[in-house]
């Protein structure tokens, strides 16, 4: 049984940067493009970024794009997620799922596993 497990959240200024991990176990990491996303209080669960197998073929939501980067390293079974230049409107419990699919989905009922989320909190 697959199990992804973030960490890196926590509270930071508007205009700080934050790392967030993604670390799989259970599942062939490399057989799954990797998702994170985010979900604000009161808000539904929106898509932030996306990767493929390779460290190619990453796709961004408009909101997050030019101040985010994802990546992962496939030696150690886990994806990140770069936010620089973090606005409030970011605070958000951020989550990482896997995809085994053959579509580059950004949408949450194509992953297959997910994480627990991580905490993030920008101040103003």
């Amino acid at each position: 049984q697959g199990h992804l497990a973030e960490s890196g959240g926590g509270l930071v200024q508007a205009g700080g940067s934050l790392r967030l991990a993604c670390a799989a176990s259970g599942l062939p990491f490399s057989s799954y493009a990797m998702g994170w996303f985010r979900q604000a209080p009161g808000k539904e669960r929106e898509f932030v970024a996306r990767i493929g197998r390779t460290q190619d073929l990453a796709t961004y939501a408009d909101a997050v794009k030019d101040r985010f980067t994802i990546s992962r390293d496939n030696a150690k079974d886990t994806a990140y997620l770069q936010m620089n230049t973090l606005k409030p409107e970011d605070t958000a419990v951020y989550y990482c799922a896997a995809d085994s699919g053959p579509l580059r989905t950004t949408i949450l009922a194509d992953y297959e596993y997910w994480g627990q989320g991580t905490q993030v909190t920008v101040s103003s």
